[in-house]
C-alpha cells in the first residue's frame, strides 16, 4: 500500500534559497537525452539562460543508449551554437547484474505487461558518431569530453564546493556511481533535483513505479538515501497535471526559427503522433524540472517527507516510497512538488524556444 505524506507547504524559493544567488548558478545537467521534447529543450533552456552556468551535461542510459544521448546532445548544442558546454558519457548499464539480458523475464515473471521500457527495447549502438552520422548525415563538429561523466561530477562538486547542482532527469546511476566513488563530495554538493518518482499517482512503466527509477532502483535508492543538503524530487504528482495538446506543441515547435533544430521536429516521435492522433494528451517531465532550478517561482505547493525507494523484485519493484513518520533508518527528508504555475511555465519555455 502506498504511503502518503500528508504535510503540504507552500514555498517561495527566494526565502529557501532554491535560486536567487547572487552569482550564476552552476548546474551539471545528468540526462538520458532525446531531441526537443522533453530534455533536449530543457538541456537548451538551461544553457541559454543568462543567470546559470552550465558546468556539463552528463549522459546516462535511459529513454536512450549513452551513445544515442551523447550524440543528440551534441547536435543540439551545436544548433544553438554553444560550444563551451562539455558532454561527457557515463554509466551505460543499470547496476542491477544482468538486468538487460533479463527484462523479458521479468516481465513475464511479474506480469504487469509490456509498458514503456526505453532502452531496454532496443540493441546498444556501437559508438555514439555512429548514431550521429548515421542521424544526421555529417560530421560532428564538437566532440565528447574525454572524461567519464562520473570523474568529471566529482572534479567540478569538488572545484566548487557548496555550488553546484546536480539535475538528475535520467535516472541515477552516474549521481550513485560518484557518491559511491567519492563519498566526500555528498556534503559538498549544493542540492539535487531529480525528475523522478510517483507518489501518489500510478507509474507510468508499471503500475507502481515512474520510468527514471525503475530503470535502476538500486541507483535510486542510494541517492535518495545519500544525506545531501536538500534534495528535490519533481515527480509524476506534478507532471502528470500538465498537458502537452497538439496545439501548444505546434506553437512551440513554430517558435523554433533554427532550421537544424526544426528539421528534428519533423522526425520525431511526437510529431508523427500528433499528426496520427490528434486528440492525444502527452506531458512533459525534464523541462519542469529544470524550468524551477531557473525560475522558483514557478512552485506553488510541495510536500516535505523522507522518502525510499522499493528495490525488491516484484510487482512494486522501483516503487517511489513517501513516509510522513516513522521513516526508515537512513532515509533522508526530502521535498517534492506537487503544483507548478502553469502559465509561468509555459511562458518560460515559449521564451526560451524564441531564442533558439
Amino acid at each position: 500500500m502506498r504511503q502518503f505524506c500528508l504535510v503540504f507547504i507552500l514555498f517561495c524559493g527566494v526565502t529557501l534559497g532554491w535560486a536567487g544567488d547572487d552569482r550564476r548558478q552552476k548546474i551539471i545537467l545528468d540526462t538520458d537525452m532525446v531531441e526537443l521534447f522533453d530534455d533536449g529543450i530543457a538541456m537548451m533552456m538551461l544553457a541559454k539562460a543568462p543567470d546559470i552556468e552550465l558546468l556539463g551535461v552528463t549522459v546516462v542510459a535511459g529513454n536512450t543508449w549513452v551513445s544515442e544521448g551523447t550524440a543528440y546532445a551534441i547536435r543540439q548544442l551545436e544548433a544553438i551554437g554553444v560550444t563551451n558546454v562539455p558532454v561527457l558519457q557515463g554509466v551505460r548499464l543499470p547496476l542491477a547484474p544482468n538486468r538487460k539480458e533479463s527484462i523479458k523475464e521479468e516481465i513475464r515473471l511479474f506480469g504487469y505487461g509490456e509498458g514503456y521500457l526505453g532502452s531496454f527495447a532496443y540493441e546498444e549502438p556501437a559508438s555514439w558518431k555512429d548514431v550521429y552520422v548515421s542521424r544526421y548525415k555529417q560530421e560532428p563538429t564538437i566532440e565528447p569530453a574525454d572524461m567519464h561523466a562520473v570523474n568529471f561530477m566529482i572534479e567540478q562538486v569538488k572545484r566548487y564546493p557548496h555550488e553546484v547542482t546536480i539535475l538528475a532527469i535520467g535516472p541515477c546511476c552516474n549521481l550513485s556511481m560518484a557518491i559511491r566513488m567519492a563519498p566526500e563530495i555528498i556534503p559538498l554538493i549544493k542540492r539535487v533535483v531529480y525528475m523522478g518518482g510517483a507518489f501518489t499517482v500510478p507509474g507510468n512503466t508499471t503500475p507502481a513505479a515512474e520510468f527514471n527509477w525503475w530503470y535502476d532502483p538500486e541507483a535510486a535508492q542510494i541517492a535518495l538515501r545519500a544525506p545531501f543538503k536538500e534534495q528535490i524530487v519533481v515527480g509524476l504528482d506534478v507532471c502528470d497535471r500538465i498537458e502537452l495538446r497538439k496545439e501548444r506543441y505546434d506553437r512551440i515547435i513554430g517558435l523554433l526559427k533554427n532550421d537544424k533544430l526544426h528539421s528534428m521536429s519533423y522526425d520525431n516521435f511526437l510529431q508523427a503522433t500528433f499528426q496520427e492522433r490528434p486528440d492525444t494528451v502527452w506531458h512533459i517531465w525534464d523541462i519542469v524540472a529544470a524550468a524551477l532550478c531557473m525560475d522558483s517561482s514557478i512552485l506553488k505547493r510541495e510536500m516535505i517527507c523522507h522518502v525510499d525507494i522499493n528495490t525488491q523484485q516484484g510487482l512494486s519493484y522501483g516503487q517511489s516510497l513517501a513516509f510522513p513518520y516513522n521513516p526508515p533508518v537512513g532515509t533522508q527528508s526530502v521535498r517534492i512538488v506537487m503544483e507548478v504555475d502553469e502559465g509561468r511555465l509555459w511562458r518560460l519555455i515559449e521564451k526560451y524556444c524564441r531564442l533558439f
